[in-house]
């Protein structure tokens, strides 16, 4: 009878599973701060991926792990790049699975920054020019979503002008439109070794202590041509997830970010939680908030719990 009255209904539909592209072969490399996830070469991952879709989940989004990086990030761009390459492979093997690319600069650059740096400072311009570059290579390769993260003023713009010249009017654009300057970011900073080498990036995140700023950037990122929305991180954040689909009635993503799960899997590991209870019941509640899909590190053990 429970079921029967239940507002927020959670499937595996609803989920997506990042996944680190990385070079070598037949590399399964288990990430410390994350347990449970891996880096993965590329034939790997294609194999991890084909489990994920099978498990009822939709999408994949890729990180790469590059095996040289640069001042200006070249590896986010190359046609013969890891997540390119990846891309290829997926589309081939899967061509059912939804493949999102994360479009930034900071797995590729030797200082970490989100954008190319000039005079101790991100360059937002040469990095919105730099951005869609990376979205055309993606697009190239086959991703069918290509999902700004880097939080420059102008990229979705630039990026969904570019594509449709480049003639990829139907790949879709996920904008990291809400993201904010977290803690909860660490492990996955170790996952891609993009911890900044000087400074932070509160310059171009946003102040955890704003929601109105949060709102403003939904709108402009639609504005330029968005077709989905991201509030990033998750569980922390859900008023903004709230207002933001509220506020634009716009298709709306949440990011349980690597923090969130490592917190989540720790306290399970050391028996204060029932972590299997603890991850769905976070999920439900950023359902709950407005987000019509979840990226988190839990999707493919979430659907097994939830079948």
């Amino acid at each position: 009878m429970r079921g029967l009255v239940r507002e927020t209904t959670l499937s595996p539909a609803d989920l997506i599973q990042p996944l680190f592209a990385t070079a070598g072969t037949d590399l399964r490399d288990p990430i410390e701060g994350m347990p449970g996830i891996n880096r993965y070469s590329i034939a790997a991952l294609v194999e991890e991926a084909g489990e994920v879709l099978e498990a009822g989940i939709p999408a994949v989004l890729l990180f790469g792990v590059p095996s040289e990086k640069d001042e200006a990030g070249t590896g986010a761009y190359d046609d013969e790049g890891v997540v390119q390459m990846t891309v290829r492979a997926l589309k081939e093997a899967h061509p059912d699975l939804i493949v999102i690319t994360d479009v930034c600069l900071c797995e590729y650059t030797d200082h970490g920054h989100c954008g190319f740096v000039r005079d101790g400072r991100v360059d937002n311009d040469v990095t919105v020019e730099l951005l869609a570059r990376t979205a055309i290579s993606h697009a190239e390769a086959g991703a069918d979503i290509v999902a700004p993260s880097d939080m420059m003023d102008g990229r979705i713009g630039s990026i969904r002008y570019q594509l449709d010249e480049e003639g990829f009017p139907d790949t879709a654009i996920l904008s990291y439109a809400a993201k904010f300057s977290s803690a909860f970011y660490g492990p996955f900073r170790e996952a891609v070794g993009s911890a900044p080498q000087f400074g932070d990036r509160r310059g171009y995140q946003l102040d955890p202590a704003n929601s109105d700023e949060a709102i403003r950037e939904a709108k402009l990122d639609l504005e330029e041509g968005a077709d989905a929305l991201m509030v990033k991180p998750a569980s922390h954040y859900l008023d903004i997830v709230r207002r933001v689909k509220d506020e634009t009635g716009a298709p709306v993503a949440a990011f349980q970010v690597s923090g969130e799960y490592a917190v989540i899997r720790a306290a399970g590991a050391n028996g204060w939680l029932d972590e299997q209870a603890a991850a769905l019941e976070s999920l439900v509640t950023i359902r709950r908030a407005g987000a019509d899909f979840i990226v988190t590190y839990f999707a493919k053990e979430a659907a097994g719990w939830l079948k």
